[in-house]
């Protein structure tokens, strides 16, 4: 919505929604403190025409949207390919299809950009998670980033895995971008933790922690997460953005 330059048709989002886009908090709108606790009253006193909705879904939450009567558009991307989709269908609904199909192009022209500086450079494998206990491995659509910025994603996108898993696997760059953690994950502790300190990622010091919207956000954000992605695989060729860390000490 806010890439549409629709943020003014926002009657009520979530504290999660203000988190990544502070400016909805100057709107008018509702703040709901979770989308999980958000009662069919809640909702019904913002008076929307639609709820937006994504992954994760829990089932009283969608109960209670759909006791609000109200049009429910539930999304569930897991590749880029749905991301781009769902953008298309809210711009559509919203009556803005052209400038959906802008953000879209923009997207995929920032991502070809990467792909193309990167071409050329040693291939890099590349764990990534996106949860650390039981560790699961970050969306199918991070793994497409980590392709395009010239890295081989070691893992299967979107399952769990174990420590024992990944330390088989060899990775030279470690990536934690923990859903709701911002960017708090304590690298140090998960690589003592997993006995993970012989691993080629740690013995080089390349294991990156990747503020969470950057990542797990199925959204124009991601070209964030995908900058942040390629300095961490290939910092001869990218310059260091916003929204990454680096561990302090080799372990």
């Amino acid at each position: 919505m806010c890439d549409l330059g629709l943020l003014d048709r926002i009657v009520a989002c979530t504290k999660h929604c203000v988190d990544l886009c502070p400016e909805v908090a100057d709107g008018p709108g509702l703040i709901v403190s979770d989308s999980w606790s958000a009662q069919a009253e809640q909702i019904l006193a913002a008076r929307p025409d639609l709820v937006l909705a994504s992954v994760p879904y829990q089932i009283e939450a969608v109960s209670e949207i759909l006791k609000a009567g109200v049009r429910f558009l539930g999304l569930a991307p897991r590749t880029l390919a749905d991301i781009y989709t769902d953008i298309a269908a809210i711009a559509g609904i919203m009556g803005a299809a052209e400038r959906g199909e802008a953000v879209i192009a923009g997207m995929q022209r920032c991502i070809e950009e990467v792909r193309e500086r990167a071409a050329g450079a040693s291939v890099v494998k590349v764990f990534c998670e996106e949860w650390g206990n039981p560790i699961i491995v970050s969306e199918p659509w991070v793994a497409e980033l980590v392709k395009a910025a010239g890295g081989e994603f070691i893992a299967v996108p979107g399952k769990s895995t174990t420590a024992d898993e990944i330390a088989a696997a060899q990775p030279d760059v470690i990536l934690a971008a923990w859903c709701g953690a911002g960017d708090r994950v304590p690298l140090e502790k998960v690589v003592e933790q997993r006995q993970w300190q012989e691993l080629p990622a740690a013995r080089s010091r390349r294991v990156f922690c990747i503020s969470d919207e950057f990542l797990n956000t199925p959204a124009t954000t991601l070209l964030g997460g995908l900058n942040a992605i390629a300095w961490a695989l290939h910092p001869e060729r990218f310059e260091q953005p916003a929204g990454i860390r680096q561990i302090e000490t080799s372990i």
